[in-house]
């Protein structure tokens, strides 16, 4: 009845199943929530304003290939995105700008230092902290230590749950300063929201007649996986079986839970007009939550009062209603990845697909470039 079986409606399951389906196989979606589009699921709220159930995601990429594959599903409302950091209540750009530098600095030291930069690593150049700590000159060095000290750490020790000393210098490292005046918090060419929402565009993604997609279902009610064979509904299954959802969760951590991170979202609706006056404010230095969103500034909606969500960090247990966010990359946590993988490796036939999949992160683009990349593989596309 089907020629593949993709396990999971986020990007990586839908680009996969169309793929598939233009390649004129009977595709089967199972997906576990009750809607499709993964965490970049949007809706309207009670108040009629479109927000995104899991957090904001912005697409941006300098892949044509991804931008033109998407934009077959939707169009575009155009919108740079660009961040401020609430540092001690005083708003400003990141990442660390030549806007941000005179905003710190007073007017003389801020010449002087800009001169210093542009001289250094010539304009609209993306340097690392690490290399401007090595810098000979002192007034450089300070600049990294200011980003590190007001942007970068206090804000990674709420998202990751760290100390100061188990921070990864290697992160550290790249943490970027931008010798630009550009605000936007990237810098690709192609960036956007998706005009009618993400949904919309997975809904016409989906929409093809080879291509069976089931909410609200549990993939392991229906597939089971011996050493050599994949089963469906207790029968052997020789097509394409992708899964996209966390491994250890697929074998019921048999040996032991990966380690995620996860984000506890509160909304609130308030009847005014604004709240912030932007779409993101991150609190890097204050506050336990993270950041703010307000949607309004991420879509141009227009609409009688305003929703704003703000971000909590915590440790994923696994607890109903939790939801594995970010991998953390260590190598005790890889290894055991590869051993959840292994149990797959004499299976013919199974691919994972995904930051859950994968235990590492995707941005938009990249995830579609690695579905792309696989749906061709399989198809046989050289």
């Amino acid at each position: 009845m089907y020629n593949s079986i993709i396990i999971g409606a986020g990007i990586a399951g839908s680009v996969a199943a169309r793929e598939l389906a233009e390649a004129g196989k009977k595709v089967l979606v199972l997906e576990q929530r009750a809607h499709i589009g993964g965490n970049c699921y949007d809706e309207k709220d009670g108040h009629g304003i479109l927000i995104h159930r899991y957090g904001p995601h912005i697409f941006h990429t300098k892949e044509q290939k991804a931008y033109d594959y998407l934009s077959r599903f939707t169009d575009w409302y155009a919108f740079g995105h660009e961040v401020a950091a609430n540092v001690h209540g005083k708003l400003i750009p990141v990442p660390f700008n030549l806007n941000t530098l005179h905003m710190v600095y007073e007017k003389e030291e801020a010449d002087e230092l800009e001169k210093k930069l542009v001289e250094a690593f010539g304009m609209e150049s993306r340097v690392p902290i690490l290399k401007l700590r090595e810098h000979e000159d002192s007034g450089i060095r300070r600049i990294a230590d200011y980003v590190y000290e007001n942007i970068f750490l206090h804000y990674t020790m709420k998202q990751w749950g760290q100390t100061p000393e188990e921070i990864d210098p290697a992160v550290t490292g790249r943490v970027p300063v931008l010798i630009s005046y550009d605000n936007r918090y990237f810098q690709e060419p192609y960036q956007g929201m998706p005009k009618d929402g993400y949904t919309s565009m997975f809904k016409a993604m989906l929409a093809h007649p080879d291509i069976e997609v089931k909410t609200g279902t549990d993939a392991r009610e229906r597939l089971s996986f011996t050493e050599d064979r994949v089963l469906f509904d207790g029968n052997p299954f020789t097509g394409e079986v992708i899964y996209t959802g966390p491994l250890d969760e697929l074998f019921d951590c048999r040996f032991g839970r990966l380690p995620y991170r996860s984000l506890r979202f509160d909304f609130e609706y308030l009847e005014q007009e604004d709240y912030q006056g932007r779409s993101v404010v991150n609190y890097t230095v204050s506050e336990d939550f993270t950041r703010i969103t307000e949607f309004k500034y991420l879509t141009g909606q227009k609409a009688p009062g305003t929703t704003i969500v703000r971000e909590y960090p915590f440790a994923y247990t696994g607890a109903e209603g939790e939801i594995p966010y970010y991998a953390i990359a260590c190598r005790e946590n890889q290894e055991l990845y590869e051993r959840y993988r292994e149990l797959l490796a004499g299976i013919p036939n199974v691919y994972l697909l995904g930051r859950l999949a994968e235990y590492r992160y995707y941005n938009i683009d990249a995830m579609v470039m690695k579905a792309l990349e696989l749906t061709e593989k399989i198809r046989g596309v050289s």
